[in-house]
């Protein structure tokens, strides 16, 4: 065979690739994901009661910044590792940035405050719980996200899975500060970050399970 009836029959068929398909899924599975999130944490926890006094105080949306921050970059990070032979690079260091940022508000906060409220203000009310209801919150989210990475093309598939994983926990954080009592920034580095992670390491255990392709 010839080199050109070779490139004729490779190139015979060929269809235009839709950019949006990946778009589309996660514009369909995130919306659901959260929903279920926040009805999950509405069933089994409940809103806070003073929820629209607190929402009107600057520490409240400070609250939802830190999840937030790691939702966008974990997704900017998703973005990336669901293309074939792309790494996470500088998305790893803005997922970073959220977190730097509330020790950095834990530090402060600690160092003004006397000894004897340090551990108080690091434990809050509700430690021995809080990293749990986020993983639980994380559930509807964690399935919505995957769904929507097996649509990408990731060969990375423990970085893409941590990502994912992340980037659902992060999700079910924003969900989980409509009942979270907890004004700390001292408890939110250590509590949610858990939180926030320990899905992280679910999603890179099954990341080569679930995303394979």
């Amino acid at each position: 065979m010839k080199t050109d009836d070779l490139i004729n029959l490779l190139a015979t068929g060929v269809m235009r690739v839709d950019r949006k398909v990946a778009l589309r899924r996660f514009a369909r599975a995130l919306p659901l994901g959260f929903a279920g999130s926040v009805v999950l944490m509405s069933v089994v926890f409940g809103v806070r009661h003073d929820l629209w006094s607190v929402a009107h105080t600057p520490i409240f949306w400070a609250k939802l910044a830190f999840p937030f921050g790691v939702a966008l970059a974990a997704a900017l990070a998703v973005s990336r590792l669901g293309r074939p032979g792309l790494r996470g690079g500088y998305a790893w260091a803005l997922v970073a940035l959220p977190f730097v940022a509330v020790l950095a508000a834990a530090w402060l906060v600690l160092g003004d405050a006397q000894p004897a409220q340090r551990v108080p203000l690091v434990l809050g009310l509700t430690w021995r719980t809080c990293p749990f209801n986020i993983v639980l919150l994380s559930v509807p989210t964690f399935a919505a996200v995957f769904w929507a990475v097996r649509g990408l093309a990731p060969t990375n598939l423990r970085a893409a899975g941590a990502a994912s994983g992340l980037f659902a926990s992060a999700l079910a954080t924003i969900a989980y500060c409509l009942h979270c009592p907890e004004m700390s920034p001292a408890f939110w580095s250590v509590w949610y970050a858990i939180g926030m992670l320990l899905p992280a390491g679910a999603g890179a255990w099954l990341g080569p399970r679930l995303l394979r392709w």
